[in-house]
């Protein structure tokens, strides 16, 4: 058996040898597919199926979730609130073990050494998840993490200990400040340990209340709330890990039973909450992994979808390649049946074809890891720019992938000239010319010619639907104007103001920025669209509990804020520099906010009470476009705006306006504030097109990546039908011939070779049209304000497919027509 396959080896070296041309393109188309395959493989398998390095017993470990009901729709979410973590823990019996995590951007050093870095914060339990002895020293114990302080140690990371210590053993007991406080190092984690952070690794892992702690030191919270039983802060989550033998559904109810527990705790200290019969709370578990859900993002279905998609152009690869290698087949038939009658058993003959083929296939898989690797740089670039870069040549499970591919497309490219080769007609054969009974038996190559075009014209829709949802949710009105504006964030490191001279640092900053080249404004403001909310119970008269109507997120802002920000002012005024601390208590609220809460009634002049219903009213002034702050949906968010002389100057940060585009500018700003800022507090400036960024980069996936993957798939289709057509050509000179000797003129011919073509092309249409129409009801929740049967999109598919197939089949028709029919005549 080795000696024969040593021989079939050999036999399809040296013959894909002899016709380089022919070798050389499909190694390329099969590269192209099974390249993409791998790459989008790599970034599907890292958000939806890799489990976290060194986590043990992944199928047991999960993240708990919990789920609202407000106005009739549910939200999905933990809370984020540490009490919530405690009330869990406390609370449940089906777990072994909780944990309670969250990330950060913190500053690391000291002066201009210092650093934003992820920093890992974690409960003490959250290392007992992994397998993963600390290389160095300890982790910190439960006793370390305990409210209402916490111990100031640091973990750091086996990367950082390497690249920032040189791996020193002497890391231990030095100190670095991290933040606003300074840790000591207690430890070093495992090599290959990242936490829940593959992408981001944290360079520094510190304890959970010592972060809290921190936090409302530096003025965080309310100093009336201790940071660990307020339900008003969320920033947390929580994972845990199942008991042997619970099963999911008893986990849950477990869980739920605790959850409704958690929230009556909460309405003691705020009985106007809404009841648990109206929110109809429950809890559930899910996957470890954030994005696999329930509150699965729109970039990780959009990215499961492209993984789908990869696999269609990998099958019309191989559909072009299966062309290719059964026209060969087709021209070798004598070859074949002269092998036959000299004794070649059938089985040794197909055996030497599927070796040729998967020798191809081995050839592309090699290529493909390469395209992988050079498409896998791209991907990571333009959609996860904070990952760590990932060599696919060291990642055993693309590799795994890729090979797997490889022979997958080796056996389909393989079986159409298996099937020619196995119908054989011993006599036939040996006794045909060239051309005879060739065009009536290449049905085969017809079929997987209309399957590319029927693919092609599936992916390309896809790429239309996708292209029409970014360019809507471009154009949508957000209610202010991204691409201007800085947002300005303080980061104090601890030093310690009183709230007169934090006032009076916001004031110089606001000056300072106002002062700066190519700045038109600047404003204070507490909430940032996207990133972060603030809000606080409302109080309206003759409604019960204003919360069951909605969230209604509020912003403290100074007078310049609108025109900071370009959001209009509909009815009413803004915020004005008379609005002062000791004024009348004023707001301005958004239209939909006005329309929730005064549905047949004038807003203006309305009093709201925040807080405690004990407090003065605070009357409506002015009424506001309404903004996006959330998602990007049709339905507008509640948002209302406060003068920040009348909420916490002390703890807003600044938006500044500038004349462009606000990345251009960033730099200049960040430098021209810090000369503003007390030693080691430092600026970091940020466009706020950035954030918005984040919330469209699914749509911005699906567009970039469905058009590549279309394009490519257009591609294919096109060589795929120029070589159906120029081969259909070749056998048919002597009837072209035949047909120009009695008279065909030079467009007779043209016309006649390219119906064929289009008609290829209009069957490609039609099909692939009806799978598209099948396929949109479930791509239907990944648009924006498209219809997946959109007949723009299905039309311009359409002429493009049969622009393409005219342009296939117009060189062959030139070519057939072009032929003398004398020697047409003599062809054989």
């Amino acid at each position: 058996m080795l000696d024969s396959f040593l021989q079939d080896l050999t036999y399809a070296l040296r013959g894909l040898r002899a016709k380089p041309a022919f070798t050389t393109a499909i190694v390329l188309t099969l590269a192209l597919g099974i390249g993409a395959n791998a790459a989008m493989f790599s970034l599907v398998d890292r958000l939806l199926f890799r489990p976290p390095p060194l986590l043990k017993d992944p199928a047991s470990a999960h993240r708990i979730y919990g789920v609202q009901t407000y106005r009739g729709k549910e939200r999905v979410g933990f809370g984020g609130q540490y009490a919530r973590y405690i009330d869990l823990s406390k609370w449940t019996r089906s777990f072994e073990r909780t944990a309670g995590f969250t990330e950060r951007d913190l500053a690391v050093g000291i002066g201009d050494a210092s650093r934003e870095m992820r920093i890992g914060v974690v409960s003490a339990s959250f290392f007992g998840f992994f397998d993963a002895p600390p290389a160095l020293g300890r982790y910190f114990l439960s006793s370390e993490d305990t409210f209402p302080t916490g111990a100031h140690v640091a973990v750091a990371s086996y990367a950082r200990w390497q690249t920032e210590y040189g791996g020193r053993k002497d890391i231990l007991g030095t100190k670095v400040q991290i933040g606003s406080e300074v840790y000591e190092i207690i430890g070093v984690s495992a090599a290959g340990f990242v936490g829940l952070w593959p992408n981001e690794p944290p360079a520094y892992f510190i304890p959970i209340t010592t972060y809290g702690a921190a936090f409302m030191l530096h003025g965080g919270l309310p100093k009336t709330e201790n940071w660990w039983t307020t339900y008003h802060w969320g920033w947390m989550d929580m994972i845990a890990r199942t008991k042997r033998g619970v099963s999911d559904a008893v986990a849950n109810a477990d869980l739920t039973q605790a959850f409704i527990k958690s929230i009556d705790a909460e309405r003691v200290g705020s009985p106007r909450n809404p009841p648990t019969s109206t929110i109809r709370p429950r809890a559930m578990i899910g996957s470890i992994l954030a994005e696999r859900g329930p509150r699965a993002s729109g970039f990780s279905k959009v990215a499961a979808w492209l993984g789908g998609v990869a696999v269609v152009v990998l099958l019309i690869a191989c559909a072009n390649v299966a062309n290719l290698l059964f026209a060969r087949a087709l021209r070798r038939r004598r070859e074949i049946a002269v092998r036959l009658a000299l004794g070649v058993s059938r089985g040794r003959l197909l055996s030497q074809l599927l070796t040729e083929s998967l020798l191809l296939a081995v050839a592309g898989g090699i290529a493909g890891v390469l395209v992988a690797q050079w498409s896998n740089i791209g991907l990571r670039m333009a959609f996860l720019p904070g990952a760590v870069s990932h060599s696919v040549f060291g990642d055993q499970r693309t590799l795994i992938f890729a090979g797997v591919a490889a022979v997958a497309a080796g056996v389909l490219t393989g079986l159409a000239p298996i099937l020619q080769a196995s119908r054989a007609d011993l006599t036939a054969d040996l006794k045909s010319g060239a051309r005879e009974g060739m065009y009536q038996r290449s049905r085969l190559r017809v079929t997987l010619l209309l399957m590319q075009g029927a693919l092609s014209v599936l992916l390309l829709v896809g790429a239309g639907l996708f292209v029409r949802s970014l360019n809507n949710v471009r154009n949508v009105r957000l209610g202010f104007e991204a691409d201007p504006v800085l947002i300005v964030s303080l980061n104090m490191r601890g030093v310690q103001l009183d709230s007169a001279h934090e006032v009076d640092l916001r004031r110089r900053l606001l000056e300072r920025a106002r002062a700066t080249p190519n700045v038109r404004s600047a404003t204070l403001q507490i909430g940032i669209p996207f990133w972060s909310t603030w809000s606080q119970n409302l109080f309206v008269a003759g409604i019960d509990t204003v919360a069951r109507l909605g969230r209604f997120d509020l912003s403290a802002v100074s007078p310049e804020y609108f025109e900071t920000m370009g959001t209009r002012i509909l009815r009413g005024r803004g915020i004005q520099a008379t609005d002062l601390e000791h004024s009348q208590l004023v707001m301005v609220v958004s239209q939909a906010m006005a329309n929730t809460l005064w549905p047949k009634e004038d807003a203006i002049g309305k009093c709201v009470k925040m807080s405690a219903d004990t407090n003065p009213c605070r009357y409506v002034v002015g009424i506001a476009e309404d903004i996006k702050s959330h998602q990007l949906s049709n339905e507008p968010d509640m948002y209302y705006y406060m003068p920040a002389t009348q909420f916490a100057p002390n703890q807003t940060g600044i938006f500044v306006r500038v004349r462009g585009d606000a990345s251009q500018y960033a730099e200049a700003v960040r430098r021209s504030l810090q000369t503003e800022m007390p030693n080691p507090a430092y600026i970091t400036t940020t466009p706020l097109s950035q954030v918005i960024g984040d919330q469209t980069r699914s749509w911005r996936l699906g567009a970039s990546m469905f058009s590549a993957f279309g394009l490519l798939a257009l591609l294919l289709a096109a060589i795929g039908l120029y070589s159906v057509i120029a081969y259909n050509v070749a056998q048919r000179t002597h009837e072209l011939g035949v047909r120009m000797a009695l008279g065909a003129q030079a467009r007779d011919v043209i016309r006649l070779v390219v119906r064929e073509g289009i008609g290829f092309g209009i069957a490609g249409v039609v099909i692939g049209g009806a799978i598209a129409l099948w396929a949109g009801r479930f791509m239907a929740p990944l648009l924006f304000d498209v219809s997946p049967r959109d007949p723009v999109v299905y039309a311009a598919v359409a002429v493009t497919l049969l622009l393409v197939a005219l342009a296939a089949s117009w060189l062959p028709a030139l070519r057939a027509s072009r032929v003398e029919p004398t020697r047409a005549l003599r062809y054989e």
